[in-house]
């Protein structure tokens, strides 16, 4: 009899962990969407498809989380692995020399913002590493914490401080023109 308590247990837990991710579907895909698209570089299509890619694997994972991170953290590790290789498909595409594969189009412009110095700021970003985009992205522009965003990208919190200071330093030179309009004098800001 303690074995079908056991299966009733397990079928328990398995049913609260699935109720657990649906909600957390429902209430973080448009910060899922957002994340990919500042992760792959400003297209939302493959944002929109990063982003369900992570969700699916992540569903598919799921027997296999176990909860050593929250949940947040281990679906946001997925989708930065997921953007990643969006990132190094079409870097390949490129390469290969793929005509369809234009600039992703830009998105429509918000009122008061200026498209040229958000496209200035997007190639800023692209000329960061990998690691430091991510961090940038993860830190600053998305509000993870140090120790969350480490946690996502599978390394130590001091490794990416280092990977956020070289980001930070490169954008600072990259932008220094606009001056303090966009680049604040603090060590470790930058809206």
């Amino acid at each position: 009899m303690q074995t079908g308590t056991a299966k009733l247990t397990i079928d328990a837990v398995e049913e609260d962990l699935e109720a657990r991710f649906r909600s957390f579907v429902a209430s973080h895909t448009d910060r899922a969407v957002r994340v990919a698209w500042r992760l792959v570089g400003g297209d939302e299509a493959a944002a929109k498809d990063v982003a369900q890619e992570a969700f699916l694997n992540a569903y598919r994972a799921l027997p296999r989380f176990r909860e050593e991170a929250s949940l947040e953290t281990w679906f946001y590790r997925i989708l930065v692995r997921r953007a990643h290789n969006y990132r190094r498909w079409l870097a390949l595409r490129k390469l290969w020399g793929a005509p369809w594969l234009d600039d992703p189009p830009d998105p429509a412009p918000s009122a008061g913002s200026d498209p040229m110095l958000r496209r200035r700021i997007a190639k800023a970003l692209d000329r960061l590493t990998r690691r430091q985009r991510e961090a940038f992205v993860l830190v600053h522009v998305d509000g993870f914490s140090v120790r969350q965003a480490a946690e996502m990208l599978g390394m130590p919190a001091g490794t990416l401080k280092s990977h956020l200071h070289r980001a930070l330093t490169k954008l600072r030179a990259e932008l220094e023109d606009l001056g303090n309009t966009l680049v604040g004098g603090g060590e470790d800001e930058l809206p």
